[in-house]
């Protein structure tokens, strides 16, 4: 195990301080909207606006619609599209906030209202893959920025932007733009050689100087690195059980969190990291010990109880990014990370209705899990326009899974037709036909499952029938020989289990640690990489998506962290990668139970 304590990291920050989540509604008009003076129509504005600001965007939504834009003035229009825009990005719907936002002429907003635009664009575009245009935004917001810190804070997005694109993409836009865009592609290649070359990285950001010297970046590269000069070292404390049904979970987070601080670049300072066991004391005494021992900021507890206990307890006075997901739960300072199954139902639901399927099928284990992503998919899968044709349930524990297989496939109902057909024309022949109203079908199972499942299928002739999968159908460890009975399936999973780099941070360079844990854990281990890294990126995730390890994570407005995954499909019996699913949370109200490995859950 990796050393426990230090001293704090370069850049490190503390997340800022989050607006209360709730506010109350402001009073309705009564008369119509068409109806509304100018000035109402301007109140009525603004209170959707604050809306927007509390996270009531439910309440934000039916006001707008309220609004007749044909009796509103140009700028109004612009106004009101805005906010569509920011409702939009609110639910992951970045292609429509984009096509509001190109109904709006910046130069007719109010200022306060045209930082509002660029920021909406600029999420939009980060959201939708379009880096380079996000940065270009940004560059626009810039200008518009008064104090210092938010243009510090804008700049560092700029530089984490482009740090998502690969070097050749880099290089080869660097040639085309001009003026602040260049010196900002420039930059961001110069600081791809920090940690491969300092003394090229030396050179580099020399010669940059030289050539941009009245670049922006300049006083943000100077501020920073007098910031980090001065900065007293953080303190991190660590709520983890060390025994108990969790251990083993919390060995493989705490594996993953303290690789990813053995690999910050040791520059300047560490911070101090200390465990606490969370098995020993109440979670509200080891915050209290934790924040008497300088702690500036927790991570943790893993248990969902542990989490609702801490929450009825204590202030929250320091930061808290805790280990799982509890539906409903708000309070400022805390913050929830976890490997949902909501997202991953979310995600793959979105994957198959991109692909052009409407008419599901779904199979599911027959236990209490299977039951809860029956009602996940279904709700999703309704969301986006689909319907489920039949669900069927098949026994886990059985090797033979053509009795629910036939069920869903309506091929019993056929075997019945020919049983009765063949005792008035005994010579008859007969091949099984399976249902043609489908058009897909949903899986939840296992590897192993899953290996006997996909086969059978394929027997019962629905080779044709594309299925899609959750995470649990990948091991984590590519198996071609045994995997090829999985041919063809499509899943979304984490990124760091399908081949992501991670700066270091890669599956291949932490061989070592995770080969110590059997498969259900190892998502784990990309868990406590993003857990130390978002330790640095919350203040700035609620503007700008973090590329982690277990996915593109994003603050939703309750302090959830949302994850969109990478999607693969099996190819001879290796999963190929084939895009990543853009996407926020439609039903964030729903029932959540974050997993842990596979099935058990931190209740």
């Amino acid at each position: 195990m990796l050393p426990d304590n230090n001293v704090q990291p370069q850049g490190q920050t503390t997340p800022v301080m989050q607006a209360p989540l709730t506010e109350p509604a402001p009073p309705l008009y009564q008369q119509p909207a068409s109806e509304l003076s100018p000035e109402q129509s301007q109140h009525q504005l603004q209170a959707i606006d604050a809306l927007i600001q509390a996270g009531n965007h439910d309440t934000a939504q039916k006001l707008a619609d309220d609004l007749d834009p044909a009796a509103l003035s140009v700028q109004q229009r612009g106004q009101l599209n805005l906010i569509y825009a920011q409702i939009a990005l609110n639910v992951g719907e970045a292609e429509q906030a984009l096509g509001r936002l190109e109904l709006i002429q910046a130069q007719q907003l109010s200022p306060e209202n045209r930082i509002k635009y660029f920021q909406s664009q600029a999420f939009a575009f980060s959201l939708t893959g379009r880096l380079l245009d996000s940065v270009r935004s940004r560059i626009e917001l810039s200008k518009l920025l008064n104090p210092p810190d938010e243009r510090d804070d804008n700049h560092a997005v700029i530089l984490e932007t482009l740090s998502l694109m690969p070097e050749p993409a880099l290089q080869a836009q660097s040639h085309e733009a001009k003026d602040e865009l260049a010196g900002w592609l420039s930059l961001a290649s110069v600081l791809k050689l920090k940690e491969q070359d300092p003394a090229a990285f030396d050179a580099g950001l020399a010669k940059w100087r030289e050539i941009f010297p009245g670049h922006p970046a300049n006083s943000y590269l100077l501020k920073n690195r007098a910031e980090n000069a001065d900065r007293q070292s953080l303190s991190i404390a660590v709520l983890l059980p060390e025994s108990g049904p969790f251990a083993q979970a919390a060995k493989a987070i705490r594996a993953g969190f303290m690789a990813a601080y053995a690999r910050q670049d040791s520059n300047g300072s560490k911070p101090t990291v200390r465990f606490y066991d969370t098995e020993q004391s109440t979670p509200a005494d080891l915050y209290n010990q934790a924040v008497t021992d300088g702690a500036e900021f927790i991570v943790g507890p893993l248990n969902k109880e542990h989490i609702q206990s801490l929450a009825d307890s204590v202030a929250f006075d320091v930061p808290v990014l805790a280990l799982n997901h509890i539906p409903g739960l708000l309070k400022h300072n805390l913050y929830q990370f976890g490997l949902s199954p909501m997202d991953d139902v979310e995600q793959i639901s979105h994957k198959a209705w991109l692909d052009g399927h409407q008419k599901a099928l779904l199979l599911i284990p027959e236990n209490d899990q299977g039951k809860r992503i029956a009602n996940f998919f279904t709700e999703n899968w309704q969301g986006v326009g689909g319907s489920i044709l039949e669900l069927q349930s098949y026994n886990p524990k059985s090797t033979d899974f053509s009795p629910a297989i036939k069920k869903l496939l309506n091929i019993d109902e056929s075997e019945g037709r020919y049983h009765k057909i063949s005792q008035l024309v005994p010579s008859l022949t007969y091949t099984p036909r399976q249902r043609q109203d489908a058009d897909t079908l949903l899986l939840s199972a296992y590897t192993g499952e899953a290996r006997l499942i996909n086969p059978q299928l394929q027997y019962y002739q629905a080779g044709n029938l594309p299925i899609y999968a959750l995470p649990a159908v990948y091991s984590g460890q590519p198996d071609p020989a045994l995997d090829q009975d999985l041919n063809k399936i499509t899943f979304c999973d984490t990124p760091w289990l399908l081949g992501s780099s991670q700066d270091g941070l890669s599956m291949s360079a932490l061989q070592d640690i995770w080969r110590q844990f059997t498969s259900p854990y190892l998502r784990l281990i990309a868990m406590g990489i993003d857990a130390y890294g978002l330790i640095d990126q919350l203040d700035k995730l609620d503007i700008a998506p973090y590329s982690g390890a277990t996915g593109i994570l994003s603050l939703m407005p309750d302090g959830r962290i949302k994850r969109e995954l990478a999607c693969a499909k099996f190819m001879d019996g290796r999963p190929e990668l084939i895009d990543t699913i853009n996407i926020s949370p439609t039903h964030e109200n729903q029932p959540t139970q974050a997993l842990l490995p596979m099935d058990e859950h931190a209740e």
